[in-house]
């Protein structure tokens, strides 16, 4: 069997975590069986859909690295096929005109719910022969009246439905526009997919599709529902638990291995393992191994993986992402040093790329205020003296280089009679305006000579005029 797989996303708004896991796993199985992977945009309903939903969904996906082989396919372009398909359904008996109003529709639910029966279309329309004029009718296909829908989910096991839990859904509105349990079926057909794998709030929609297929005498593909994702209350996933946009993700810093790491591991697992390559993904993903219950979403190890992502991912692709964050927090980096060296320095020190962009800012621009809280802390009258020594020591190194550098402040040190506790922190202030960077020598190096040495004597007359000594 060709395996075939599709995602196919409304654009009603962004791409967002439970989408983006979605097609994370039609894509690792598409993969893992040497399948095809769709894309098709599901866009039939006009007024809610829109071309910034579709470019948003097209740039999350690119951006997690999840490419489709066929598509994107748009439902619209399809009206005729599915007017088509109704047609035959029609021919066949399978579906009729429905004229009932909307009050008509509404005593029949209530007589329903008095009667303490399940509300649904009683199916007084089918077989009907006096056709009110002046009414539009919409369309609805025939459910079969007994036995039951049973299937195998690849992931929840057997399940059964009774036929007389299903009513005469809606398949075409009063306009001809067809509705999306017809729409999502004949597309499915088209493309031959063979598994679909989807969220399980879809579950309920399943049994309903899977009669419109037979009608249409079409073998059913497998289906396989993944549980939602949770907050970590264990109420349904929602923006205040961190269900934005994928892209929001990639603005935040996360890089997309880490994302697609974490969306993996949210229903899905390989015995303990936490870190999983691309590569590993596709070798060990199955569907058999997704988790029945829901998973809660959480921050922390998202943040967690990021991390060890970014200490642990070639330097040549962090280059490659920190260009956007360069340019959202304006930060030239043409005139300072190897973007590739800064990365390495600061890598184990950064959470995120934006973080790693702001804490490196000094390495290319000079800064213009010291900050006050290691100012009181490291500055004192005594410091200016002391960073003469040391700034005297560094200037006259032959070669700037970390070791050179750092035997110029272990001398300084030897000459002051201090500690390096006691030279490095105001040291680490001057050139660097705050206390945290990486090692002294590291840091002096990157910083370059001209600039470091401009900085200390900048230290030094502030020190002068704003401490009298004492």
């Amino acid at each position: 069997m060709n395996v075939r797989t599709r995602f196919a996303p409304s654009p009603t708004g962004y791409l967002h975590i439970g989408g983006a896991r979605t097609a994370l796993f039609s894509w690792l199985y598409a993969r893992k069986m040497g399948g095809t992977f769709i894309l098709r945009i599901e866009d039939t309903d006009r007024e809610r859909s829109t071309q910034e939903s579709v470019d948003a969904i097209l740039q999350g996906m690119e951006w997690l690295g999840l490419e489709h082989d066929e598509g994107p396919f748009y439902q619209t372009h399809h009206f005729d096929r599915y007017k088509e398909v109704i047609q035959q359904l029609l021919d066949s008996g399978h579906a009729y005109h429905c004229y009932c109003s909307k009050e008509e529709l509404e005593q029949m639910r209530e007589g329903q719910m008095a009667r303490k029966e399940k509300p649904r279309y009683d199916g007084r329309c089918f077989g009907r022969e006096d056709v009110p004029e002046g009414i539009q009718p919409v369309i609805r296909f025939r459910n079969p009246q007994d036995g039951a829908v049973e299937f195998e989910d690849l992931v929840r096991g057997k399940i059964t439905v009774s036929n007389r839990e299903l009513d005469d859904l809606i398949i075409a509105r009063s306009d001809g526009t067809p509705t999306y349990n017809l729409t999502v079926v004949v597309d499915d057909i088209d493309m031959n997919v063979t598994h679909v794998i989807r969220g399980d709030d879809h579950i309920n929609n399943t049994p309903r599709q899977i009669n419109i297929m037979r009608a249409l005498g079409v073998e059913p593909p497998k289906f396989a529902h993944v549980p939602m994702i949770l907050g970590a209350d264990g109420q349904r996933l929602s923006k205040r638990h961190g269900a934005v946009s994928v892209m929001q993700y990639r603005d935040e810093g996360f890089t997309p291995q880490a994302l697609m790491n974490y969306l993996v591991r949210l229903g899905w697992s390989n015995g303990d393992q936490e870190i999983f390559s691309r590569e590993e993904m596709i070798e060990l993903f199955s569907l058999e191994a997704i988790n029945r219950a829901p998973s809660a979403f959480s921050p922390d190890k998202l943040l967690w993986l990021n991390q060890h992502y970014l200490k642990t991912l070639p330097v040549e692709e962090l280059e490659k992402q920190l260009q956007w964050h360069l340019q959202a927090q304006s930060l030239d980096v043409s005139n300072g040093p190897a973007l590739a060296d800064v990365i390495n320095a600061q890598r184990e020190r950064a959470k995120t790329l934006v973080e790693m962009v702001a804490i490196s800012r000094y390495f290319y621009q000079d800064f213009d205020a010291f900050d006050e809280t290691a100012v009181s802390k490291q500055f004192k009258s005594e410091t200016a003296d002391n960073l003469q020594v040391v700034h005297d020591e560094l200037a006259s190194l032959p070669e700037w280089k970390g070791e050179p550098i750092h035997a110029a402040i272990q001398a300084s040190c030897e000459k002051l009679g201090l500690k390096l506790g006691k030279v490095g922190p105001p040291l680490r202030v001057a050139v660097t305006g705050s206390t945290s960077s990486p090692s002294l020598e590291i840091t002096l190096e990157l910083i370059g000579r001209e600039r470091a040495l401009a900085r200390i004597r900048k230290a030094i007359a502030f020190i002068q005029s704003t401490l009298t000594t004492g």
